[in-house]
């Protein structure tokens, strides 16, 4: 006898004698159709700050493999997020109103209480509900992830999932271990259901608090008196902070070990992946991941060169990018990865399924 409290849940299929469905059967299955990317017009090269902190073309370009990175002048996370969005719905043959949730994965809104529903408004997707999630430079792959939830339980059939974030504006440009790996862009996939099977194939999320501090953006604050008998403490953000070196060494420690999971769980081998994109931080964590894998360095997709670490934007827009050259196409396997703040990092593997024009 089931305990009290107990759900029991009977799935027929209408016609007797054919058994019952299993769970598994009556997932909807998804796939991701579409991609866009916008990105600001002011470049910010490696010369240029080199007349602002101690550091050098050579130097920056041989540690990190960044040449420019495109800062925000004016340009709202709002701003670039819808116009990524935008693209990516274009590209798929929709229209805002098609668009069921939109998931804006930043570490960095327009407002605390969130800029999702803000870029809800922008787009004209009125039907959408629109949240943020936070998981910094894991936030893509994050937010992928959960769309494929909702739309697998059959909640939602059209989700856009965007990355989108501005560093620039909590860079220490005085700073030249951090203010020479950051820009600011956003990128945007759609996701839709599918009733001829899943093209997601496998994902994996982890998260370690203890290595917090080896990158953050920490609230300062100071007590302040309300009344004669109480106190809070108000302040606010201070400045991005990392250690370098323990980030290299967790990124290459965990990123081979989440992908290996991943590729057990969908049943494939490394060689099976026709592209892989990482998480665009530092051209040797891109290639020391590639190399412990064995997948060659011309399945890898980087852009990091062009455009820095985006963080939450990094992924999409580098996966936009390969889709307008045509290096990714219909069918494709693609093995995507985030790292970062939190600590936090996770791996999805899909097929790609762009809608022809």
């Amino acid at each position: 006898m089931p305990n009290r409290g107990s759900i029991i849940l009977f799935i027929a299929d209408g016609v007797q004698g054919k058994g019952v469905k299993s769970l598994a059967q009556l997932q909807t299955g998804v796939t991701v159709i579409s991609s866009g990317s916008a990105t600001c017009p002011q470049i910010l090269d490696n010369n240029d700050l080199s007349r602002i902190v101690d550091t050098s073309d050579e130097w920056i370009r041989t540690r990190t493999g960044i040449t420019r990175r495109h800062i925000s002048a004016s340009q709202s996370l709002c701003d670039l997020a819808t116009a990524a969005g935008e693209k990516a719905i274009a590209n798929a043959g929709l229209t805002p109103p098609d668009i069921d949730m939109i998931i804006l994965a930043t570490s960095t809104p327009d407002d605390l209480f969130g800029t999702a529903p803000k870029v809800q408004a922008s787009l004209g997707a009125e039907r959408a509900v629109a949240f943020d999630l936070t998981a910094a430079c894991s936030g893509f792959v994050f937010a992928l992830n959960t769309a494929c939830q909702y739309i697998r339980t059959g909640v939602y059939r059209r989700i856009l999932v965007i990355g989108a974030d501005c560093l620039s504006r909590w860079v220490d440009w005085s700073d030249r271990s951090t203010c020479v790996l950051f820009g600011d862009g956003a990128g945007a996939v759609v996701c839709q259901a599918s009733d001829e099977g899943d093209n997601i194939l496998g994902f994996e999320m982890c998260s370690d608090g203890r290595l917090n501090h080896c990158l953050n953006l920490p609230f300062v604050g100071q007590e302040k008196k309300i009344g004669s008998r109480h106190r809070v403490i108000q302040g606010g953000y201070t400045k991005i902070t990392m250690n370098g070196r323990e980030v290299y060494r967790f990124a290459v420690s965990k990123v081979p070990e989440v992908l290996e999971k991943v590729l057990y769980k969908a049943d494939l081998t490394p060689e099976k992946i026709d592209w892989l994109i990482l998480h665009q931080a530092n051209q040797r964590i891109l290639e020391a991941v590639a190399e412990r894998l064995n997948i060659p360095k011309w399945k890898l997709i980087a852009n990091l060169n062009e455009y820095g670490n985006t963080s939450a934007a990094s992924i999409p827009l580098a996966l936009d990018e390969a889709v307008a050259k045509g290096q990714i196409r219909q069918g494709h396997l693609i093995a995507i990865a985030g790292f970062g703040a939190g600590l936090t990092w996770g791996a999805t593997i899909f097929r790609w399924g762009h809608l022809s024009s």
